[in-house]
């Protein structure tokens, strides 16, 4: 497979966040989607460098969607020698007796379930971390979304050590973007899964989907802006509010300047 752009992207972000060490096992929450998939066959790939020495897992839960047919991911995984595993869960059942007020799926609930099944299968299987196939478009629609709904400007992290769990999550894909992730997935023939999810492209994650798609296309360079704004440290410019015993900077410069 001819996956170096991916691979090259993984590489900085392990490099810039350190999360991989050696002897590590890592299992990959596989939803079936092209990010997961894509990231799957990067990672097993990326194993494979000189210098590396970690193993790959691939990890699927059922959520129990009705038609979703996973026979072609297992047999790309057999092919390519990855490990994959599939679990069943109650998940599905769990959301239609949990409707929210408009008697939707709770999308936030479902992400929970998942990834507390995703955690409790990867202990089972002495995988230390697990690898969320979640790119650049991702951490920006999420910061987004935070500022809108939350009123806070925050972001998922590169790397979470869960210490109830005692499990490392880690984001290889930070540094790629959606459509070079489809571009990597269609010209290796890399196998999928559609969900069939009854919520599927009608989220808020959609909505925010298509209103920075709207700004990329008015403004092209706020798409590697924004990416680089989530470690841009140095120049973070936020207000900050004065504690009662704090002195205020101004006065304190007016004072030092007799004025």
């Amino acid at each position: 497979m001819k996956l170096q752009e991916i691979l090259r992207n993984i590489r900085k972000a392990d490099q810039d966040y350190r999360m991989i060490q050696d002897g590590d096992r890592i299992a990959v929450g596989v939803s079936g989607g092209k990010d997961s998939m894509v990231l799957l066959a990067a990672l097993h790939m990326y194993s494979k460098f000189q210098g590396k020495n970690f193993h790959v897992v691939g990890i699927h839960i059922k959520i129990g969607f009705p038609n979703m047919d996973f026979s072609e991911v297992e047999a790309f995984c057999e092919r390519e020698g990855i490990e994959f595993h599939s679990f069943d869960s109650m998940i599905y059942k769990i959301l239609q007796r949990n409707l929210d007020k408009n008697g939707d799926l709770k999308c936030s609930l479902c992400s929970k379930f998942k990834k507390a099944s995703v955690i409790e299968e990867a202990k089972k299987l002495n995988c230390n971390k697990i690898a969320f196939g979640h790119h650049s478009n991702d951490a920006v629609e999420t910061l987004f979304m935070n500022m809108i709904h939350g009123g806070k400007i925050a972001t998922f992290l590169p790397k979470m050590y869960m210490s109830r769990t005692d499990v490392m999550f880690i984001r290889p894909l930070i540094y790629c973007f959606e459509e070079d992730i489809l571009n990597a997935q269609y010209n290796n023939e890399i196998p999928f899964v559609k969900s069939t999810c009854p919520n599927d492209g009608y989220t808020e994650r959609q909505e925010m989907k298509d209103m920075l798609k709207e700004l990329y296309e008015k403004y092209p360079m706020a798409k590697g802006n924004f990416v680089h704004m989530l470690s841009n440290e140095k120049q973070v410019d936020l207000w900050h509010k004065l504690q009662d015993d704090e002195e205020d900077p101004f006065e304190k410069m007016m004072k030092e300047n007799d004025v």
